[in-house]
């Protein structure tokens, strides 16, 4: 059997199995994600030995450090991805909650429920944590899921589908509702995003380049996020003490993520007051400063920025700073610039900050308040899929919830149309 009627084959077992996680109750899936954390916490050294096979592969490879380290499995890792298995039992299942409900003219009750999106697949890489966290949202939310990951992590991979699995098939439930690509060719991929009328929805998760081959390759709507080219503008009514504690732990603590500050903005009446001391501070902390000339003129250290800075997601220590006119200059550089992803005003000014909110174009938009912020779980989401930076169907990072859509349900009693 080749690539294409296998990938053709799993993604119709996943659609009928998709009908069936429909139906399913809230204890059912939840009885059904802890049993698999504890599988999973059993099941520790099988998965450890499996993992070791794909490290020794990727040090062949010439893998990064980085690389391997996400790719790395131990107990305690696995410990971590059980608990978040855990976590996701415990939220609230979004499934036939109706939103809204509301009486027509004549006395046609309308409203709209949440229902799942049916089968989602994920594209991702070399992070084998993502096996089990996508596939316990997709599950929880009612839908079936198809997951591609990374050839870095297939060993891994499929020792945790296999785990997922085994408990499902225990407790009657179909195994094709949970499905892993299992053979790491790119054809997989390309067989994959050609299934229009079997999976409703891909999330890919990785790098940029990842993304913009699903997209380009996809018959099936795509939720992309590119890139975290992520802002941080200190009005002039800014408090520099809380500014600057903003943007240390914007910049600095975690950089190689996508909601690390890229830009700052500073506005050009509290440059002199800021600038200075913010520039010495970034400096000792190991940050390189890229600054337009008005910067540069307050912060001799910086290097010249040109134009490509303000695209640039560096996702390491570097900065790329700007003096804006006002506030009107740093809404447009934003949205010019920006990536949809996250944005935040340094203010006391409540009419500012409320302008900021709603004129800037991006999936998260804060007020005094670092960017690292733009996480689920640290949003009250309990956990993520992934973040959108498109705006169909979710905008922003996404739970549970997004992982549904809603139908009309109406309520009659004889009524016909005139």
């Amino acid at each position: 059997m080749n690539i294409a009627v296998q990938v053709a084959q799993i993604a119709s077992e996943a659609r009928q199995a998709s009908f069936v996680m429909s139906r399913l109750g809230t204890k059912a899936k939840n009885d059904m994600l802890l049993a698999m954390a504890e599988a999973l916490q059993a099941q520790a050294p099988q998965l450890i030995a499996e993992n070791a096979k794909d490290l020794e592969i990727g040090r062949q490879k010439g893998l990064s450090n980085a690389m391997l380290d996400r790719l790395m499995l131990d107990e305690k890792r696995i410990a971590a991805v059980a608990d978040a298995l855990r976590e996701v039992a415990a939220l609230p299942d979004p499934v036939g909650e109706v939103t809204k409900m509301w009486k027509r003219p004549n006395e046609l009750m309308v409203g709209k429920m949440r229902i799942p999106l049916g089968v989602i697949g994920i594209i991702y890489e070399a992070r084998p944590n993502v096996t089990a966290d996508a596939a316990a949202l997709c599950l929880k939310a009612g839908n079936a899921v198809i997951l591609r990951g990374g050839s870095e992590a297939i060993n891994s991979n499929l020792a945790i589908a296999g785990i997922l699995q085994s408990v499902m098939a225990k407790q009657g439930i179909p195994t094709a509702a949970l499905s892993l690509i299992p053979f790491t060719e790119r054809e997989g991929v390309l067989e994959m995003l050609k299934q229009e009328e079997l999976i409703d929805l891909i999330i890919p998760r990785g790098g940029e380049s990842l993304i913009r081959f699903v997209v380009e390759n996809s018959r099936i709507p795509v939720i992309k996020h590119y890139k975290g080219v992520c802002h941080v503008y200190v009005d002039d009514k800014a408090d520099f003490d809380m500014a600057e504690r903003i943007i240390i732990n914007a910049k600095t603590q975690r950089p190689g993520v996508c909601n690390a500050l890229e830009t700052v903005l500073i506005h050009k009446d509290a440059a002199a007051g800021f600038i200075p001391r913010i520039a010495v501070t970034l400096s000792d902390l190991g940050v390189e400063l890229r600054g337009d000339e008005a910067f540069r003129i307050l912060a001799p250290i910086a290097k010249a920025a040109d134009e490509s800075d303000w695209h640039a997601e560096y996702l390491e220590l570097i900065l790329a700073c700007k003096v804006v006119d006002d506030m009107d200059a740093a809404i447009a550089h934003i949205n010019r610039y920006g990536s949809l992803h996250t944005e935040s005003i340094i203010t006391s000014d409540y009419s500012k900050a409320q302008r900021f909110i709603r004129e800037v174009n991006s999936s998260c938009v804060m007020v005094n308040a670092s960017t690292r912020f733009a996480d689920g779980n640290q949003l009250g989401l309990g956990a993520e899929i992934g973040i959108s930076t498109t705006k169909l169907h979710s905008f922003g990072p996404m739970g549970l919830e997004d992982l549904t859509t809603t139908k009309f349900i109406v309520y009659g009693d004889g009524q016909v149309r005139e």
